[in-house]
């Protein structure tokens, strides 16, 4: 009971942190929208007035010719910008469904919700720079008549990645490091044959595991949306409780890939780091991460993959929707592919 108001009360802080955030947006028009919208009502009035009585097609086709020469060029992306630049982003999905005694379809009443931060704070100065990102997501479900709440997502992530432009090209001396690991207690669920009543054991718990990865490599960038990272000599250290590798019965590497009674893993490899983000549409932007990791002390060719493909959909600018897709897998955790799938519409804030 003590793990499920916890992870009530986590949830519910959540909630509060994204209402807070969003009731700190401005809402009046800054003096500088003000001037803007002056300027621009002030040129459509001397624009009729010059077009007045003129022939449509002449008056239009002069125009574009205009506009083209003084229309100010695009500046360079948001990224190209020297000094910090960050952004963050915070969103809310809950689900709900409910069924009355007498519905013959099945199914069972429940309550579930989704919540994930996004960070970003990003250093350029020249030929260097320096990026960061943090991503956070935490859910739960609470079905009717159990005893215990039930997570559909537990997740945290940190990147760093240092690079120095080779010349003019693409390519960059890079160094990177990543951790990963969760927040909460993650249990297997049963039925006790005996009682049929819900059991659960727990398996995950925060820092077991944690995963930290790190090492040089060659990184080729064309934007923030476009880039893959080669990182031929990477370390990798495996963090989990001695709880997990002192049961009786133990074997070597039964959790993930730690021998018995100790705590840690040490691994030596090679990694790679893929992006590709692009925009649907004006309104929906898809961005997929693949992730490869082989360690060369053990089975070189067994490689861990970890896929994830994020798909958003912006309704406006406090409701979005989204879907995401994670595949992974690691043979030291287990063999067979991890799936999870989160869709879902809710609050979403950006700033």
């Amino acid at each position: 009971m003590k793990d499920q108001m916890t992870r009530f009360f986590l949830t519910l802080f959540l909630l509060f942190s994204s209402y807070i955030a969003i009731g700190q947006e401005k809402k009046k028009m800054t003096p500088a929208d003000s001037i803007k919208k002056a300027i621009k009502d002030s040129l459509k009035v001397s624009l009729r007035k010059v077009i007045k009585d003129k022939p449509t097609d002449i008056s239009t086709k002069a125009f574009e010719e205009i506009l083209k020469e003084i229309r100010p060029k695009k500046r360079k992306e948001e990224e190209n910008k020297e000094g910090w630049r960050t952004s963050g982003e915070l969103s809310l999905l809950i689900n709900q469904s409910a069924f009355n005694f007498d519905w013959q379809g099945g199914g069972t009443s429940n309550i579930s919700g989704n919540s994930s931060a996004a960070y970003r704070f990003n250093y350029k100065k020249k030929s260097f720079s320096w990026e960061n990102r943090i991503n956070a997501d935490y859910g739960l479900s609470f079905l009717k008549d159990e005893d215990f709440a039930r997570k559909t997502d537990d997740r945290i992530e940190i990147n760093t990645r240092i690079g120095q432009q080779i010349g003019e090209s693409r390519w960059n001396y890079s160094f990177f490091a990543n951790f990963l690991s969760q927040f909460d207690k993650g249990y297997n669920f049963g039925i006790d044959p005996e009682t049929e009543e819900v059991t659960r054991t727990e398996e995950t718990r925060f820092f077991s595991p944690a995963f930290i990865q790190s090492g040089p490599g060659l990184l080729w960038k064309k934007n923030d949306g476009l880039n893959i990272n080669i990182a031929p000599v990477t370390s990798r250290m495996i963090f989990v409780d001695k709880e997990f590798t002192n049961v009786e019965g133990y074997e070597n590497g039964d959790y993930f890939g730690v021998d018995a009674g100790k705590s840690t893993r040490f691994e030596f490899g090679g990694a790679i780091a893929a992006i590709i983000t692009f925009s649907i549409s004006e309104k929906i932007s898809l961005e997929n991460m693949l992730n490869l990791y082989s360690n060369y002390i053990e089975d070189p060719t067994n490689i861990d993959i970890d896929y994830t493909l994020n798909l958003n959909l912006q309704v406006n600018r406090y409701i979005s929707g989204s879907f995401v897709f994670q595949s992974i897998y690691d043979d030291n955790a287990t063999g067979a592919f991890q799936i999870r799938q989160v869709l879902g519409i809710g609050l979403d804030y950006q700033f």
